[in-house]
């Protein structure tokens, strides 16, 4: 489980395909303190450890992980937000973030707002999803309100310290990425589905 709170940034330096898998090789300040075996959430998708080695570390993505998120637009030198797994007894200043992807977005229209910014992204609303108003929702890892719901899109306000602090500031216009759905919200659209 994780809380939506980035720690630190990492840089891809290596991607290599293994089959169907994709090994991604990361720099990060805080690889120091990993272990293999570790979950570590990549861009909100949970990863595991399998090899660390002068400040860098690896882990693997299977396919289904490949195809349900936007792993498959990452190159080496992009910036990925990263969060270790939340210890039992912390607090959870986020919201309660599996690691899980449900599916991905796309940016829509960035918005400045006298010194934050408002973005807007869409997203298939036909794979039963849906966002609610003041609600939580995960992207690219990073715990957010949503404002402005709607069918098929929603809005978020972004901070200058969420900007600065996470790969937000890499976010443009037709950026795709990677969403995970408020528990709360998957247990209503679960519910609806199945009263139609």
């Amino acid at each position: 489980m994780f809380t939506g709170i980035i720690e630190t940034l990492g840089i891809i330096k290596d991607l290599k395909k293994d089959n169907n898998n994709l090994n991604i090789t990361v720099f990060s300040s805080i690889t120091h303190e990993l272990k293999i075996d570790q979950s570590v959430a990549h861009n909100g998708v949970c990863l595991t450890v399998i090899a660390i080695n002068n400040g860098e570390y690896t882990v693997t993505a299977i396919k289904e992980t490949i195809e349900k998120t936007n792993l498959a637009d990452w190159k080496v030198g992009d910036l990925l937000n990263l969060e270790r797994a939340m210890k039992l007894g912390d607090r959870l200043d986020g919201h309660i973030v599996q690691g899980h992807v449900d599916q991905t977005g796309i940016c829509k229209s960035i918005e400045e707002a006298n010194g934050s910014w408002y973005f807007t992204f869409e997203y298939d609303s036909n794979l039963n999803n849906i966002t609610i108003e003041k609600g939580s929702i995960t992207i690219n890892g990073v715990s957010l309100t949503v404002v402005n719901s709607k069918e098929k899109e929603f809005s978020v306000a972004i901070i200058p310290y969420t900007f600065e602090h996470t790969n937000f500031k890499n976010v443009n216009i037709g950026t795709t990425i990677n969403l995970e759905f408020d528990v709360v919200g998957k247990y209503v659209a679960r519910l609806y589905s199945l009263r139609q």
